[in-house]
């Protein structure tokens, strides 16, 4: 896709020129047809907290409109949380064995094809070698059903401790989870989908959206998560921004917005990563976003690092790389990087053209985290580990003074959608299991 040079915005005759410069606009044939039932079926269920472990935790918990389809925290509490976004906190009575490990991502646009990798390391990624066309981390064992990538991103919150599942202590999910039962009658997918089916009213919607159910014993998880993938490729497909109207060679930037998109596709060198239509290469860049939190390490290690991108690769050169974001929305995403360590916009995008000075000048007490006795900021107190993390960033620095910053951020503010943000379906008054649907 062509990239736009920005001065055209101001100083093009008319916008047919300006146009010429532009990325493709989105359009109907970069998402596959909904149908619409199926949205409104997926709707119910993402809402609904019957699909965690508890009953507790729906998948709007930690992806909320309200919230920008994020939740508003560095790091998520799951889980042993209770309250939505800043006012969720730990259920002292139930806490939580530790926090998520990685920022809950925003969820725009995520059913266009041009998506085929998710996830921050990108663990999920369409692989036609593999069954079902989906590489994930069961490998052969995946099964098949999915209807796309994003319908196979459902699986990994339900069968995690920490966000869905629960412990093996307490429901039969996380038994069935930690006894690694996850395909097949009684396994973690097979007690969800038993749970759904029971509900009178969702199994008659299953029964009406989908051919191949006959009876609520025909419901598979493979089904509520292709009901769920729909409902967020409807729900949250955003190209009717200010920015959309740009491309389109409907509107011009001005003032600061004009300025910053002229930095934006110039001398900052934000799209050189943040490209196309969607503002995203789909890529991965080391970029030394500070880490916090509790790290991912494997169940044999005790350190508090994230590896990100080599985690799945194991290559030396992916160390610390994490996938590009789209920037659609990106103003009402906070906070920000892959562990959520920038909680403003402007903070964040003046440590990303410098990040060994952006790590240097990390300061803790600006993280939004959910009060909770851990160790989050191991990492970043040890100097080895932050010039690691610095070292492994692959972009020469660039100076943008406050000025550049406050021009950037006014053009990542015309990537704002009110109808995405909005919803089409938008948030249910209640579900078919009769359980509280998440609310600020």
């Amino acid at each position: 896709m062509k990239a736009i040079w920005a001065g055209a915005f101001v100083m093009a005759s008319g916008l047919a020129a300006a146009a010429q410069l532009l990325p493709r606009p989105v359009t109907d044939d970069m998402f596959a047809p909904v149908e619409y039932g199926e949205a409104v079926l997926g709707q119910q269920l993402f809402y609904d907290p019957i699909l965690s472990g508890n009953r507790n935790i729906a998948c709007a918990t930690c992806h909320h409109p309200a919230l920008g389809t994020a939740d508003a925290q560095a790091l998520a509490i799951g889980e042993g949380g209770v309250g939505l976004g800043a006012k969720r906190r730990v259920d002292p009575a139930h806490p939580p064995a530790e926090r998520i490990p990685r920022n809950a991502p925003a969820l725009f646009n995520l059913a266009a094809g041009e998506f085929t990798v998710l996830f921050h390391d990108g663990r999920l990624e369409k692989d036609p070698d593999m069954p079902g066309g989906i590489r994930t981390p069961m490998d052969a064992d995946m099964v098949t059903g999915f209807a796309s990538l994003l319908s196979a991103q459902t699986m990994f919150p339900v069968l995690s401790r920490d966000e869905m599942a629960g412990d093996y202590k307490e429901n039969d999910i996380g038994r069935a989870v930690r006894q690694g039962v996850i395909t097949g009658p009684g396994g973690a997918w097979d007690l969800i989908a038993r749970r759904v089916a029971g509900v009178p009213e969702y199994a008659a919607s299953f029964v009406d959206v989908y051919d191949h159910i006959q009876t609520p014993d025909d419901i598979a998880f493979t089904d509520i998560s292709n009901a769920i993938a729909v409902f967020m490729g409807y729900e949250w497909r955003s190209d009717t921004a200010p920015f959309d109207a740009v491309i389109r060679g409907e509107k011009r930037l001005s003032g600061d917005e004009a300025a910053g998109i002229r930095l934006f596709y110039g001398k900052a060198g934000c799209a050189g990563c943040h490209s196309g239509p969607f503002l995203t290469d789909h890529q991965f860049h080391a970029m030394g976003a500070p880490q916090i939190g509790p790290g991912k390490a494997g169940s044999f290690q005790n350190h508090h690092r994230d590896e990100g991108r080599a985690l799945v690769t194991g290559a030396a050169e992916d160390m610390y790389a994490f996938r590009t974001p789209s920037l659609r929305n990106v103003a009402l995403t906070a906070p920000y990087g892959h562990a959520g360590a920038h909680a403003d916009l402007a903070d964040f995008v003046a440590a990303h053209a410098d990040p060994a000075a952006g790590l240097a000048a990390f300061d803790a007490a600006t993280v939004t985290l959910t009060d909770f006795e851990a160790a989050d900021f191991v990492v970043m107190q040890d100097p080895a580990q932050v010039q690691a993390i610095a070292d492994a960033a692959i972009t020469p620095p660039v100076r943008l003074s406050a000025s550049d910053v406050r021009e950037i951020v006014a053009f990542l503010n015309t990537l704002t959608d009110p109808v995405a943000i909005t919803g089409r379906l938008g948030v249910p008054e209640s579900v078919p299991s009769g359980l509280p649907v998440p609310n600020p």
